[in-house]
């Protein structure tokens, strides 16, 4: 049988209430009184029941958190993010992956708030989040991620400045001397994607040609088509901006050495050890896991102040690609 907190007082001869004080670190209890409660406690093998602790409290100490992918290197640093803030806060950490399915992300949603989870972090895949106002309603604080919630639904968000930063990798390749530039983007109903290809277009301003543009998801076969339609082109490219790493990773599998000026928005590992470097436009995943994390422990801990909505800055970190003269 699990020993209890009576078990630990009367092995230690003290009152119930000294067991509670040491168990929770609280003041007054006599260092030798103290000592002596903690090797009853090692003796006998005890630990605090956190469960009926939180329970009392009327918390769960569980938070839950909706990605699109656990396996994409961005999300599991952004989940990794929150999962150390979580801890250092005495809460676990319940999280799922959407697929990019807005039914699948409402699913998960629904099942976290099942679990009476304290609070919510999402990266949304769908556009309507009306579902989750009766949990808002009830009280349920939630935080997005990396894309805002759709129409109608006011919380806090955190988002990369991805439409600055789409400019600053067009900028770049235009300094260096490229004025048609390919932008590879993902499915424009993707907020990011749709972010990144605005900045894109804003930079090169008159320069803009929408035959150089190519936006659905990252497939190898798709991405050789639209370089080889763009390269047959009276006027090619001779430069590519990626819209994110996975679509920078696969430009180079379908490029196969091909010379090409190329910047990528997403960092990513061993970017740095290809030759060219990989030129990039980085975010900070970690960043705004804890910025998100933080402030949905706030939210739990009462802060009723307006909505906040953090841009995190983004930064081009320069390796070779993006700065070939063709």
């Amino acid at each position: 049988m699990r020993p209890t907190m009576k078990d630990v007082a009367s092995a230690a001869g003290v009152a119930l209430k000294t067991v509670s004080r040491v168990v929770n670190g609280e003041p007054g209890v006599h260092p030798a009184t103290a000592d002596r409660v903690r090797a009853a406690i090692d003796t006998l093998g005890y630990s605090r029941n956190e469960s009926a602790r939180v329970l009392r409290r009327g918390r769960t100490a569980t938070i839950g958190l909706v990605i699109e992918d656990v396996a994409d290197p961005f999300y599991s640093s952004l989940g990794r993010a929150v999962e150390d803030v979580s801890a250092s806060h005495g809460c676990l950490l319940l999280s799922g992956s959407s697929s990019e399915e807005p039914a699948r992300e409402r699913e998960l949603v629904r099942t976290f708030c099942a679990r009476r989870v304290d609070g919510l972090i999402i990266v949304p895949a769908g556009a309507d989040h009306t579902y989750l106002r009766p949990e808002l309603d009830a009280g349920t604080p939630a935080v997005f991620a990396d894309r805002p919630p759709g129409p109608g639904v006011d919380a806090d968000t955190v988002l990369s400045d991805n439409s600055g930063g789409a400019a600053l990798a067009t900028r770049h390749l235009l300094a260096h001397g490229h004025t048609r530039i390919a932008f590879l983007g993902d499915d424009p109903a993707i907020f990011t994607a749709d972010r990144r290809l605005h900045g894109y277009r804003a930079a090169l301003g008159d320069r803009y040609d929408e035959r150089l543009v190519a936006m659905r998801a990252p497939d190898l076969d798709s991405v050789r088509a639209d370089l080889r339609r763009m390269l047959a082109l009276d006027q090619p490219p001779t430069a590519v901006f990626t819209g994110n790493g996975r679509l920078t990773v696969t430009a180079l599998r379908a490029l196969a050495g091909q010379p090409m000026a190329l910047v990528g928005f997403d960092d990513f590992e061993l970017a740095d050890l290809l030759v060219p470097g990989v030129t990039v436009v980085a975010q900070d995943p970690a960043g705004m896991g804890r910025t998100a994390a933080d402030l949905l422990f706030r939210r739990m801990a009462g802060d009723t102040g307006p909505s906040e909505h953090p841009l995190l800055p983004v930064r081009l970190i320069p390796r070779g690609s993006g700065e070939l003269v063709l």
